[in-house]
């Protein structure tokens, strides 16, 4: 069996982590996900001190990353990629609130999902599925930023996921739980730091 320890990342930089890295911590994280919205220098540091490979994808604010991407972290936005046997789909950005360079409607998403379709079925499907933003109906908001893609549902109900990882919604806005269970699917919300064991 494969057991991978994860270390999930999004949306506001950690004073702990940043500040007093604690190595101990994070012992046997072997693969890192940023789920976007973070400093890329924040990103560079946790990849620099945990020496394990970190996959991100963009969020809404993170127009900084065009120019000055995350040093020795890879962005698989619009990319299905393989680790250790676990196959990650990365889709990055918002719902299209303003004239932003990662915000989509709820077509567009739909549309950069179907360029995807060949890898789908090449790869047989997804393990992890890793977005900024969340599902409609499964942790979001109920402004226009902040609300779900119907696109990500569709993709977890078709090709069930063990993981559909995002962040975008702050735990500290309104009541919003960390874990949520969608048929097959555990949801994660990535805010801040959270540990999973992908077994």
């Amino acid at each position: 069996m494969i057991v991978v320890k994860i270390l999930l990342v999004s949306d506001r930089e950690v004073p702990y982590i940043w500040d007093h890295f604690d190595p101990e911590r994070f012992k046997g994280v072997e693969l890192i996900l940023s789920a976007g919205d973070l400093n890329p220098k924040y990103l560079s540091f946790l990849v620099t001190m945990i020496h394990a490979p970190l996959y991100y994808i963009p969020g809404n604010h993170n127009e900084s990353y065009i120019k000055t991407p995350p040093d020795g972290c890879e962005c698989i936005d619009g990319q299905i990629i393989t680790y250790k046997g676990i196959r990650i789909m990365g889709l990055g950005g918002s719902m299209k609130y303003n004239c932003g360079a990662y915000q989509y409607t709820d077509k567009q998403m739909n549309k950069r999902i179907r360029k995807l379709r060949f890898k789908l079925w090449k790869n047989k499907g997804i393990d992890i599925l890793l977005t900024h933003a969340p599902a409609y109906a499964l942790g979001d908001g109920e402004d226009l930023c902040h609300r779900g893609f119907t696109a990500f549902t569709d993709l977890m109900d078709k090709h069930n996921p063990k993981y559909f990882i995002h962040g975008h919604q702050h735990l500290n806005y309104k009541r919003q739980e960390r874990i949520q269970q969608y048929k097959d699917t555990t949801i994660i919300n990535a805010y801040e730091y959270y540990i999973v064991e992908y077994k």
